[in-house]
């Protein structure tokens, strides 16, 4: 089974590098800091729908796809804990 991209990742290489924006320029674009960004980008962070919504409204890709992708993660993080444990 493969693991899922952390929703991060994807807006790294799929948004900010294809929009040739810097995490500092989304941060500055969301009204948030950039280190906020750079916690999402690095996985460190999920997205909260508060942050889907924001994204957005920015890259115009709705906040189900963002909050999809999250919970898709979650939960394959969430079977690979189970899976140790059982």
């Amino acid at each position: 089974m493969f693991s899922p991209s952390h929703p991060g990742e994807l807006l790294q290489r799929l948004y900010l590098d294809e929009m040739d924006m810097t995490q500092t320029q989304l941060a500055e674009k969301i009204g948030c800091r950039h280190s906020q960004v750079n916690l999402v980008i690095n996985g460190k962070r999920g997205i909260t729908p508060a942050f889907a919504l924001h994204l957005e409204r920015v890259l115009k890709v709705n906040a189900e796809t963002w909050l999809n992708l999250q919970l898709k993660y979650d939960l394959w993080e969430a079977r690979q804990t189970y899976k140790k444990r059982a």
